[in-house]
Parts: C-alpha cells; sequence; structure tokens
C-alpha cells in the first residue's frame, strides 16, 4: 500500500455515538472544531459529495484543484478531504512536498479522509502490478522507451509514480488535450490509465483514429487481449477502465432528451463513452459543466450527464434555466456518499483533540515520483 490509515494512538471518540445524532447537532459540533482550529484547518468538499458537507466546506471544487488550493494555503495544518481515497493521497503529495515541509520547519500537514470505506471503482481498475505488467510485455514488441505513460488524476499514488520513473505525466479531465500534446511532442506512442473514455474521446477530438487506439484488458492474459500488430500500429494504447457513474448514461438518453425537448442543450462529462460523447453538445470538465450553465442565458435548456448530486447542485442554483438529469436512473457516486455529516464530525473532533482518525500519508518514495508527473502536469499549458 502507498498510503496508510495512520492510527497511533487510539481515538479520543468512537463513530457508533455519532450515527444517531441530528444533523442540526452535528453541525453545530462540526463549526465548533472550525471555530476552535481557524485557518489551520481546511475541509475540502467534491462536488459529488451530499450538499450538508458541501455546506460546510471551506473549498468546494474538483480533485486536483481542492488538493493545489489547499497545498499552497501557507496557514493549513490539517486537512479533512470530503471525497475519496486517491484525493487525499493526492493532498497528502502536493501539501507535504520537500520545499512545503521546508517552509513550515519540517511540520507536515495531516490529511484525513472521514470515511477511509470511500474508494473509486475507477481508480481500483489499474493496479501498480497490472500497470507493470502490462508495460513488461509491451516492452517485448515495442520500444517502451518510445511510450508515454499517463495516468489519469483518479488513480492511486502508485500510478501516479510509475508515470514519474517512467518519463510519464499526470492528467486530469480539463487538461487531457494538452497533456496528450505534450506527450506526442516527446515520444510517438502513449499508455493510457485507468478511463478508456477520456483517453478515447481525447485522442478522437485530435484525429487519431479508432484503430489506433487498441484497448488494453488487463485480465486478459497476453497482450490485453490484442494482437502484436494492434499494438505495433497502435499510438494511443487505452486502458479497460471506466467510471461507474458517466458509464450509465446511453445514446438513447441523449435521443429521446432531444425528441422531448425541442433545443435542449445536452452537456457531458469525457469519461462518458464516446457514443455519447459525439451527440453532445459540449463535453467538459466538472468545471466546465459548471461554467456552462453558469454562463448561459436564463431559458436555457440543458440535460446534463455526470454526477447526480452535482447536477441537482445546479438545479438548485440555477432557477432561471431548465436542468435535467441525462438518464432516467438514479447515478450517484456511491462512494463519495458514505461521506456524511457522522463521519465528518467524528474525524474532526479526534482530529481536534490530537487522536486523528483516518490520516492519508504516502510514503516518501512514491511521493517522490509522484510528483516528478504532478510537476510535468503543471509545466503543461
Amino acid at each position: 500500500m502507498t498510503a496508510t490509515t495512520n492510527q497511533t494512538t487510539p481515538p479520543a471518540y468512537e463513530l457508533e455515538p455519532y450515527k444517531s445524532l441530528g444533523n442540526e447537532v452535528l453541525t453545530e459540533r462540526i463549526q465548533k472544531v472550525r471555530s476552535e482550529m481557524g485557518p489551520r484547518l481546511l475541509i475540502l468538499g467534491h462536488h459529488y459529495v451530499r450538499d450538508e458537507v458541501i455546506a460546510l466546506s471551506d473549498l468546494r471544487g474538483d480533485s486536483y484543484k481542492l488538493s493545489e488550493s489547499a497545498a499552497a494555503d501557507t496557514q493549513c495544518r490539517a486537512i479533512a478531504f470530503c471525497g475519496v481515497h486517491f484525493m487525499a493521497e493526492t493532498a497528502d503529495i502536493l501539501a507535504n512536498r520537500p520545499e512545503q515541509l521546508s517552509r513550515r520547519g519540517g511540520r507536515r500537514v495531516t490529511v484525513v479522509l472521514p470515511d477511509v470505506a470511500a474508494g473509486c471503482s475507477l481508480a481500483d481498475m489499474a493496479q501498480i502490478d497490472q500497470v507493470e505488467d502490462c508495460w513488461k510485455q509491451l516492452s517485448r514488441v515495442i520500444d517502451t522507451d518510445d511510450l508515454t505513460p499517463i495516468t489519469y488524476v483518479n488513480s492511486v499514488a502508485a500510478l501516479k509514480a510509475f508515470c514519474g520513473r517512467h518519463g510519464g505525466i499526470v492528467c486530469t479531465s480539463a487538461n487531457a488535450r494538452a497533456v496528450l500534446d505534450w506527450a506526442f511532442a516527446r515520444r510517438s506512442r502513449v499508455l493510457f490509465f485507468p478511463d478508456q473514455h477520456l483517453g478515447r474521446n481525447t485522442a478522437r477530438a485530435m484525429g487519431i483514429p479508432l484503430e489506433e487506439m487498441p484497448l488494453w484488458n488487463p485480465h486478459e492474459d497476453k497482450l490485453g487481449g490484442n494482437s502484436e500488430e494492434a499494438i505495433r500500429r497502435s499510438r494511443v494504447l487505452l486502458w479497460q477502465g471506466h467510471c461507474s457513474v458517466h458509464q450509465v448514461f446511453l445514446p438513447k438518453h441523449v435521443d429521446q432528451f432531444r425528441q422531448e425537448h425541442p433545443g435542449i442543450k445536452i452537456v457531458v462529462h469525457p469519461e462518458c463513452m464516446m457514443e455519447v460523447a459525439d451527440r453532445a453538445d459540449v463535453i467538459g470538465s466538472t468545471g466546465k459543466i459548471i461554467s456552462a450553465v453558469r454562463e448561459a442565458p436564463p431559458g436555457t435548456k440543458w440535460a446534463i450527464g455526470t454526477e447526480l448530486h452535482l447536477v441537482d447542485r445546479l438545479k438548485h442554483e440555477h432557477p432561471e434555466q431548465e436542468i435535467h438529469f441525462l438518464a432516467p436512473s438514479v447515478s450517484m457516486c456511491d462512494t463519495m456518499y458514505l461521506i456524511d455529516l457522522p463521519h465528518l464530525c467524528w474525524s474532526l473532533e479526534n482530529l481536534a483533540v490530537g487522536t486523528p482518525v483516518g490520516v492519508i500519508e504516502v510514503d516518501p518514495q512514491t511521493v517522490r515520483w509522484s510528483l516528478e508527473a504532478l510537476r510535468r502536469m503543471l509545466q503543461v499549458k
């Protein structure tokens, strides 16, 4: 494991009693800790978490932007990341990188995840041993010195470190095109993981044909289920991974909304499948989706293909527009939903008395190489 739940002393407060408390009481107790700790504490809320958690967050945004903003805060000494495991890892890597530690006289920023069970099915679809085996197999067919590994930020720290060691880079959904441009300026091929749809949608927009984008299945014994010829003619090797939230949106949903709501705008996240992205008016990161709605004239009709909590929040914040959820069934991030007020209050009160729970700390070697990949990303314009 590259990140651990660092429980050095028993917690002063056990979780179970918090579950019976009402939201009003929990909110009051959370606000009390916030008042006591002041600017030393930052609560980060990802767009997909519950509204009552977002309401108590100091910063709200997507995973990388939250980590970057918190790491740049000179007063912060503790971060409660209301998101999932890989996000807390990234916050720990950035907040406790060598130059930041030096500025603080060696004092670490403590990063806690209110519920350590909050993982990410997409991130789990690419394990470090699978990626290393893939690289080894590819080296027998192509020159891996001419291959750039790119990992989506939605991945475990070990994969970011893998990219750092092999001359690779991290990308977000917002800068995937710029990162691919950076990679192709240096080498002729890319291995893109773990989300196949983000890689495929971005590469197709650059004019790369599908026949040059074979899909690597990590559960196949030989070459990810591909022929040697398919590997040799590849430009972008895609990993067989996907986001369970964005996978539910189908082409028929887009067609149905266009038929039932003439003039409606379809906006989807690039983690949606190619056939959905091809039918959309706007494809973009969470930030781009929010901006598209915010900047549209009143009366604009939208069907939005992304996580349900965010879509419902946009409905509430923009009553001047007509906003629909693109799928007929609920599609929310179940692991984000684990971050609730009982877990947040429990983690903050333990943090305040010096018995932090759910501490996420990435080992120094993984930090070193992850930072290499992240710094390359920051240099991309």
